[in-house]
């Protein structure tokens, strides 16, 4: 009996406690302070979080990629008749580093002027050569595969890089290019 009697007062007063911070909070649920109510509170609480989440998302990367060894591959792409994109497979120095499959609402996306930051990584300076796979549908809805390659140079800038898929009507066939910006 002794033990009952022991863990009693203290699962009553959980209990008590449970109910006491329960009322509380349906108590000042609905009362002001500094003239705002407590959903208004956690807006302005959820939006300061999402502030210093994307300041320290940017801080993450600056100190990830540190502008010395930096480079960012960029892909866009003009009108798409003459191709269909399904992939992109991204090689630096002869290393696959990116392999990305779209979907058809990303492709409209591209197609309607949207450029996609395909990579970003760190790189020492020195040459380097970027070379990339575009696999998709190619005229007469044959499959097609086609590759773009650069040299660049890496100094303690920033390298941004831009593939490129372009309609020439003149071939009528796509063209596909490596440049930097």
């Amino acid at each position: 009996m002794k033990f009952q009697f022991k863990t009693l007062p203290a699962n009553f007063a959980f209990i008590c406690l449970m109910l006491s911070v329960n009322t509380y909070s349906q108590d000042t649920a609905n009362t002001h302070v500094d003239g705002q109510s407590m959903t208004q509170q956690l807006q302005t609480l959820r939006k300061e979080v999402i502030a210093l989440n994307r300041d320290l998302f940017v801080l993450e990367e600056d100190l990830l990629f540190p502008s010395s060894t930096q480079v960012v591959v960029y892909l866009s792409m003009d009108v798409g008749i003459y191709f269909d994109l399904d992939s992109v497979e991204l090689k630096l120095d002869d290393k696959t580093v990116t392999h990305y499959l779209y979907t058809e609402k990303q492709i409209k996306a591209l197609y309607k002027g949207g450029v996609q930051k395909l990579h970003l990584d760190n790189l020492g300076q020195g040459e380097h050569e970027l070379t990339a796979f575009f696999i998709g549908k190619g005229p007469e809805n044959r499959e097609y595969k086609r590759a773009t390659s650069l040299t660049f140079s890496k100094t303690a800038e920033p390298v941004s890089l831009e593939l490129s898929i372009v309609d020439s009507s003149v071939k009528q066939q796509p063209l596909f290019k490596a440049v930097e910006l």
